[in-house]
């Protein structure tokens, strides 16, 4: 069989490896065979293809990206790879720069490399201080309807804390959230009133129905302990919609009776987590000389506690991460690798998939009968396999179809980037 070319019409996918999760199968990986027909999974046999043991994924799910962000670093780079230097150039670059001409075509070029990546669905956040809110939010609206059927698109406005406030602004972009089917999002750092305004965040998100999404203590600094104001806030308040908390980097630095304190008020209120192992790495502890911390939150020991763990692409070649092009695969690879995620449970690969899909609301992976034929095959036959090489020559179907994976060149942004 050649590898990059599967055969039209019904066929039957012989000797799959597969995660047993993605089998509701206990075990690790597991040999099976998978039936397509028609754009969907079956259960009846078609022409046979032996696969050689290729590793078979459901198509990815990424719950925690910045489209409006991604692929600026040519003309923002992060002057000395820090948080604050990241902060700084993002805003001076969004003033000067983010048109609904700029920001539409770098979403679009994110897209593009996601779909060819194999993923299916993507929640994005978007800068929301006035006046990017109007400006960004349209756009989103276009590209959500251009990519239906292709990439389901969700977005959350980001803001920080200190503008969630009643005479701000921030209920005019909460009310055009909602007008636009999105999340309700803020970010949370230690401010002298964040118990009163993540209150306030709450109500206004539970006034207009609206799922919540939060930027949750993106440093190393113990102290930061916004995590527990949002747990106790959505216990104290029952609020009912979904929450998400991201980042949670602090938490890797507190004491360990306190970390464990504030986690099970986590589980308690039901908050899923994503965690961005990539851009945390990047970002945290830079400083003179080595870095002694990896910056990733405490994923093993949330999801011993029941919580919903996912982890998620985050920024792509911005002044926050000067890597990666939201490909899932290298997702679960740096994560496996910067949280030991190996020697662990053997369901992990569903925070890259399953898990997620939960915490949005996206349609439910599946490899039943019945389900969406939108598969990603490996050659890899094991996890060292598909952990030492970045998959390249990997199999996308959507609705049973294998998709054309040519990724888009750089050089197409060039006219933005004022490179000559």
């Amino acid at each position: 069989m050649d590898f990059m070319t599967l055969p039209a019409g019904h066929v039957t996918l012989q000797n799959l490896t597969v995660p047993g999760c993605f089998l509701g199968q206990k075990g690790n990986l597991v040999t099976a065979d998978l039936s397509v027909n028609a754009g969907r999974v079956t259960d009846a046999p078609g022409q046979p293809v032996d696969m050689k043991g290729a590793m078979l994924f459901p198509a990815f799910v990424d719950m925690h990206t910045h489209l409006d962000k991604g692929h600026i670093w040519p003309r923002a780079a992060n002057p000395d790879g820090s948080f604050d230097g990241a902060l700084r150039t993002v805003s001076t670059d969004r003033q000067a720069n983010w048109s609904a001409a700029d920001v539409a075509t770098r979403m679009d070029f994110a897209l593009r490399c996601a779909h060819a990546h194999g993923t299916r669905a993507i929640r994005t956040h978007l800068d929301s201080v006035p006046p990017q809110d109007t400006i960004s939010w349209a756009v989103f609206k276009d590209m959500r309807d251009q990519w239906h059927g292709r990439i389901d698109l969700q977005a959350a406005c980001l803001v920080g804390c200190d503008a969630v406030a009643l005479d701000s602004g921030y209920v005019q972009t909460a009310d055009l959230v909602a007008q636009t089917g999105g999340v309700l999002g803020m970010v949370t750092y230690p401010v002298p009133d964040i118990d009163a305004r993540v209150r306030l965040f709450l109500q206004l998100a539970a006034d207009r129905g609206l799922e919540a999404d939060f930027h949750v203590d993106e440093t190393l600094d113990p102290g930061s302990e916004t995590l527990r104001v949002i747990a106790q806030a959505v216990i104290d308040t029952r609020f009912d919609a979904p929450v998400t908390v991201g980042h949670l980097c602090s938490l890797s630095a507190q004491d360990p009776a306190r970390a464990a304190s504030t986690m099970d008020l986590v589980a308690q209120a039901g908050l899923n987590v994503v965690s961005l192992p990539m851009c945390n790495l990047y970002l945290q502890d830079r400083q003179t000389g080595t870095p002694r911390m990896r910056g990733i939150t405490l994923v093993h020991e949330l999801k011993a506690r029941g919580v919903n763990v996912s982890f998620a692409s985050d920024n792509t070649r911005d002044p926050f991460y000067a890597y990666g092009d939201l490909d899932m695969i290298e997702v679960m690879r740096e994560a496996t690798r910067i949280g030991h995620l190996d020697h662990s449970a053997t369901d992990w690969a569903q925070a890259f998939v399953t898990n997620p899909a939960k915490a949005c609301g996206f349609d439910a992976p599946s490899l039943a009968p019945g389900a969406p034929a939108d598969l990603v095959i490996c050659r890899a036959r094991s996890w060292t396999e598909i952990f030492a090489r970045p998959q390249a020559d990997r199999i996308v179907l959507r609705a049973g179809q294998q998709i054309d994976r040519t990724l888009p060149d750089y050089a197409e942004l060039d006219h933005l980037m004022r490179i000559q």
